[in-house]
């Protein structure tokens, strides 16, 4: 069976198609996948999930909860991480919080935080820090086993990709990003750690 249409026409179509869907990509939402255990028990080893990227762009605030996926920080970059690369983290802190961890607990201006989404009690500390404008402080939900902020400092705001939104893998684990314990399978979506 042909089409009416004529062959260019059919083309410019596909094109468009394709276009638009570069453009979500690019600019709205993209898959990732979760290649390491920082933020465990939320997200599980090879999870699969939805990163939007519309808040950052615009400029809303990234409030205390939410998992931003970013590009690394000057310090990691500087360790030799690649500069491309993107990492997942949960916000605790933001712009002129006060944060500190003291006895396996985070305190947020002075009080402890509750919830706290940490897997354990920490065991380590954090000396009081206040946030700078635009920035966050950002940790593993896996605290004892995080490469984040308590050992490089404060996330500039200008390195936030965008926020885990959707768990689309493992189906029984299907819908939001939200406080969850099991595992998951590998993919070809880009990794985060």
């Amino acid at each position: 069976m042909g089409s009416d249409r004529p062959l260019w026409r059919r083309l410019v179509e596909l094109l468009a198609w394709v276009g638009l869907a570069l453009a979500l990509r690019l600019w709205v939402v993209e898959p990732r996948w979760i290649p390491s255990g920082s933020m465990l028990p939320t997200l599980q080893l090879q999870d699969r999930i939805l990163v939007e990227k519309v808040r950052p762009r615009l400029g809303v605030p990234l409030k205390p909860g939410t998992v931003v996926v970013f590009r690394p920080p000057s310090a990691l970059v500087a360790a030799g991480y690649d500069p491309a690369a993107a990492l997942i983290k949960r916000v605790v802190a933001g712009p002129g919080d006060q944060v500190e961890v003291r006895g396996g607990q985070l305190l947020r201006n002075g009080a402890a935080v509750d919830p706290d989404w940490a897997a354990e009690p920490m065991n380590y500390q954090l000396a009081p820090l206040v946030l700078p404008p635009q920035a966050l402080l950002v940790l593993g939900d896996n605290r004892n086993a995080s490469l984040d902020s308590h050992l490089w400092g404060p996330l500039p705001l200008q390195q936030v990709i965008g926020t885990a939104v959707w768990r689309y893998w493992p189906l029984q684990r299907f819908g939001p990003i939200r406080f969850s314990p099991t595992a998951g399978a590998p993919d070809a979506d880009e990794q985060l750690g």
